[in-house]
């Protein structure tokens, strides 16, 4: 049996990165595209990445919105994507915060960010090379989960992260001021690696 390739993904946070943040929003008459990540999705799906979305949505632990509600977004999500004749490939989301009001969802988990949890288990059920593949976030722990998943990270310093208590495993490969210049240095480095690697063949 032929073994087939891995695919290469861009994994996204969703609020404040591919989505305009409004905390704890679940009402999809609200989610409208960050600034730029409309042009951004055409372009890195013409560039053949497959598209993940990766969301804390502890909202379900801490009692705002059910976990059922979730579905709504993710539906919105994926009509907005194929608005723009882009595929949404998934959306993963953990429910969970330790600090929650509901048992079931106020726990430790191995899927909240910055575990890579969320973006271990797309790999395996999307055929993801991690290490092709890149994270692209508002926060550090966005990029913590990316890093520690393997993959490249981009940070869009949009003000979001206020703490900025870097580490090695906490720091980006790119930080960037906005979805398009993310998309930028996502496409930069993938041509790159194609001359590279025609030059070693």
């Amino acid at each position: 049996m032929a073994l087939t390739m891995s695919e290469r993904a861009v994994f996204l946070d969703k609020d404040g990165t591919l989505i305009e943040d409004m905390p704890y929003n679940v009402d999809p008459a609200r989610i409208r595209f960050a600034p730029g990540a409309a042009e951004g999705l055409r372009l890195l799906h013409a560039a053949n990445y497959q598209l993940i979305v990766i969301s804390n949505q502890s909202g379900v632990a801490r009692g705002y919105f059910t976990e059922g509600m979730l579905s709504a977004v993710e539906a919105r999500l994926r009509d907005m994507f194929s608005e723009l004749g882009v595929r949404l490939t998934a959306f993963y989301y953990c429910p969970h915060h330790p600090d929650g009001v509901s048992p079931r969802y106020a726990i430790w988990c191995s899927c909240r960010k910055p575990a890579p949890g969320m973006l271990i288990q797309a790999a395996l059920e999307h055929n993801i090379d991690l290490k092709r593949s890149w994270f692209v976030g508002d926060i550090l722990n966005d990029a913590e989960a990316g890093n520690r998943a393997g993959c490249r990270t981009v940070l869009i310093d949009n003000g979001n992260e206020t703490e900025w208590l870097l580490t090695s495993q906490r720091t980006p490969l790119h930080v960037v001021a906005d979805f398009k210049e993310a998309t930028r240095v996502i496409i930069s480095a993938g041509e790159e690696q194609k001359h590279v690697g025609a030059r070693g063949r």
